[in-house]
């Protein structure tokens, strides 16, 4: 079951970022909407299973400094591409790629998440496949914005959303040799929820509001938050 429901996540996040190169004109109404989105995983997915997990190895505290960790480490990652890019002419395509590898890397983590919690039981694991296959769509997405926004061309956003769309499948199938602990997987969640904070607050947000504001930009950007709320609302059902 785990590997059927993997392959429903690979066709979510190939549908939300062929409507993103589909509607590449609208790029604006897009970045505001995958704003949206990114800062709700970190607060309706991320975050929450993050300290779920470490409840009984890790203090609130703790988890909160890894969070604040990984957003300066991305921070950190972004402006050492930006200078390095800068001396070699090709600034957007470092940026690009270092957004499309994170997402897909927390792409990864989703079907790894997938594979652990059908390790733990049936009901729970469906539970968290049915919430990531709803986000998936919206990290389809938020894959082929952050490569277009930076200048990347259709081919080379196709090519990082295949990857994106295939990673959460390879996540689930490395869950059958091995089992990672709830401790060590908290933290990388709380990692991610760093870097995605990072992405949708300080990049993909003042990109969709101060260059292209409006009422339409601002509503897509509610619209990201909402869909990915009822998302994780209707997973706990």
């Amino acid at each position: 079951m785990p590997i059927i429901l993997s392959i429903f996540t690979f066709l979510s996040t190939l549908a939300g970022g062929l409507l993103a190169l589909r509607f590449r004109n609208k790029l604006a109404l897009i970045l505001g909407f995958s704003a949206g989105a990114v800062i709700g995983v970190v607060f309706f997915d991320l975050l929450p299973e993050a300290f779920t997990l470490s409840d009984k190895h890790y203090s609130i505290n703790t988890i909160s400094a890894v969070v604040v960790a990984g957003f300066l480490f991305y921070m950190l990652l972004d402006r050492l591409s930006i200078l390095h890019a800068h001396e070699h002419g090709n600034e957007t395509n470092h940026r690009g790629k270092i957004g499309a590898s994170s997402l897909s890397i927390h792409s990864l983590l989703d079907g790894v998440a997938i594979g652990v919690a059908f390790q733990v039981s049936v009901p729970i694991g469906i539970l968290i496949a049915v919430a990531v296959i709803a986000h998936d769509f919206a990290d389809g997405v938020n894959t082929v914005s952050v490569i277009l926004k930076e200048g990347g061309k259709n081919k080379q956003a196709y090519r990082w959303l295949i990857i994106d769309a295939i990673a959460p499948v390879i996540g689930v199938l490395s869950t059958m040799f091995y089992k990672i602990p709830d401790a060590a997987f908290s933290l990388l969640l709380a990692v991610f929820s760093g870097f995605f904070l990072y992405i949708g607050a300080s990049d993909l947000l003042p990109e969709s509001g101060e260059n292209h504001p409006g009422f339409m930009v601002t509503f897509m950007t509610i619209l990201g938050v909402g869909l990915l709320f009822a998302a994780s609302m209707f997973a706990k059902i």
